[in-house]
C-alpha cells in the first residue's frame, strides 16, 4: 500500500495565537501534598484535583479543577478514540500502544514499526520529534547500543504512526498530517470536545508535534469515567479495553501508571507531562488531577489518597506508594497528601 503524501500537502502551521487575557489568570492550587524529612515539611507540592461521580456530581475536589489547563500526554487516550472513529483497525495491543507514553523498550518501538507497515509506510512518514527512549533502563540500553535520536524511540511514536496510518486509509495526506486545519486533527479536536463536554480554551503545540487543546480538570476527569464505563463494543470503550489488556503497552515495566492499572482490576489511567494523572474506574467515576510545579513525583502520593477516598480496596494499593525520602541512604521521610485531605 502507498500513503498519499505526496499528492496534496497542507501549508505550515502558524505561530499560536497570544492567549486571551482571562488564560493568563493564575490558577487558585492548593497544597496537594507535602514532602518530610524527619518529622518536618520541607517541601510541598500544590495543585488542583478532581472527582466526578457518573451522574456528573462531585465526589471530591480540591484547588480550582475548571481552570484551563494542558492535559499534555493525558489526551492521548481520546485521541485514540477520534483513529478509532476515522478507520483504524489494529490489534488491541497496538491499540494500547496507540494511547500510549510508552518507555521505548523494543515491545514499544516494534509496535509501532508494526503500525506503520501494516499501512505501507515507513519511518520517514512520521511527523513527531526526535528522542531517547523516555525509560531510564531503556535508555541506558540504547545508548550502550551506540543509537541516539529516532522518532520511534520517541515516547508519542506509537500514537504517530497510528495518525499516519489514518491518513492512509481515508486517503488524507500524511504530509502535514500534525497541521491544526489537517482533516484528521479537525476530527481529533472534535473527538475531545465530545468526550470531555467543553470546548477547547486555548490550542498549542505538544512536545511532540501535535496540536494540544486546553481543557480544564473537570472536563478530563467526565472523559476518563465515560471511557472507563463504556462498553467494549464502542470506540471508547476498545480504546480503555486495550489500555487495561495491555498496561505495558501504555506505559511500561517499572512505571506507575502500568503498576496502578494491574493493582486495581478495571481501573483506566495515563499521566502527562507537568504533573497530570488521569484515572477511570469501571463505575464511570472519573478524576484528574494537576500538580502545579510539574513536579512527577507528586502524582501518585495524591491519585492513591483520593482512590482510597472513593473507596477503592487499600490492600491493591499499598504496593503504589511512593519511594521514602531517604538520608544517608535511609528511609527519614515521605511524600504523603496534604491536610486538605484530612477531614
Amino acid at each position: 500500500m502507498t500513503h498519499p503524501k505526496d499528492t496534496a500537502t497542507m501549508p505550515a502551521p502558524e505561530a499560536s495565537a497570544p492567549a486571551k487575557a482571562h488564560h493568563l489568570k493564575t490558577p487558585q492550587h492548593v497544597p496537594l501534598v507535602e514532602v518530610t524529612r524527619d518529622g518536618l515539611v520541607e517541601s510541598i507540592h500544590y495543585g488542583s484535583l478532581i472527582a466526578l461521580h457518573k451522574n456528573g456530581s462531585t465526589a471530591l475536589e480540591a484547588g480550582e479543577p475548571d481552570a484551563p489547563m494542558y492535559p499534555r500526554s493525558s489526551l492521548k487516550p481520546l485521541q485514540a478514540v477520534a483513529l478509532l472513529k476515522a478507520g483504524l483497525d489494529i490489534p488491541q495491543k497496538l491499540l494500547a500502544l496507540t494511547a500510549a507514553s510508552h518507555s521505548g523498550a523494543q515491545m514499544h518501538r516494534d509496535g509501532a514499526s508494526e503500525i506503520l507497515k501494516l499501512h505501507g509506510l515507513t519511518e520517514a512518514a512520521l511527523g513527531n520529534s526526535t528522542d531517547l527512549p523516555y525509560g531510564v533502563a531503556e535508555r541506558e540500553e540504547w545508548l550502550r547500543a551506540g543509537n541516539g535520536p529516532t522518532q520511534i524511540a520517541q515516547n508519542c511514536s506509537g500514537k504517530h504512526a497510528s495518525m499516519t496510518a489514518v491518513c492512509v486509509i481515508n486517503g488524507w495526506p500524511v504530509e502535514g498530517y500534525l497541521h491544526p486545519e489537517h482533516p484528521l486533527q479537525i476530527l481529533v479536536r472534535d473527538t475531545i470536545t465530545e468526550l470531555t463536554g467543553e470546548e477547547a480554551a486555548a490550542v498549542s503545540t505538544d512536545g511532540c508535534g501535535t496540536p494540544l487543546f486546553a481543557h480544564s480538570l473537570h472536563g478530563m476527569a467526565r472523559a476518563y469515567g465515560r471511557l472507563a464505563a463504556a462498553d467494549e463494543t464502542t470506540n471508547e470503550g476498545k480504546v480503555a479495553h486495550a489500555m487495561r489488556r495491555y498496561p505495558e503497552m501504555v506505559a511500561g515495566e517499572g512505571r506507575d501508571v502500568t503498576a496502578l492499572m494491574r493493582a486495581v482490576p478495571g481501573l483506566l489511567a495515563k499521566d502527562g507531562f507537568e504533573g497530570l494523572q488521569l484515572v477511570g474506574l469501571p463505575d464511570g467515576t472519573g478524576f484528574a488531577v494537576k500538580i502545579s510545579d510539574g513536579g512527577d513525583r507528586a502524582r501518585m502520593p495524591v491519585t492513591v489518597e483520593v482512590l482510597r477516598r472513593l473507596g477503592v480496596d487499600g490492600a491493591s494499593l499499598d504496593t503504589l506508594q511512593s519511594p521514602p525520602v531517604l538520608g544517608g541512604g535511609l528511609p527519614v521521610g515521605e511524600l504523603r497528601a496534604a491536610r486538605i485531605f484530612s477531614n
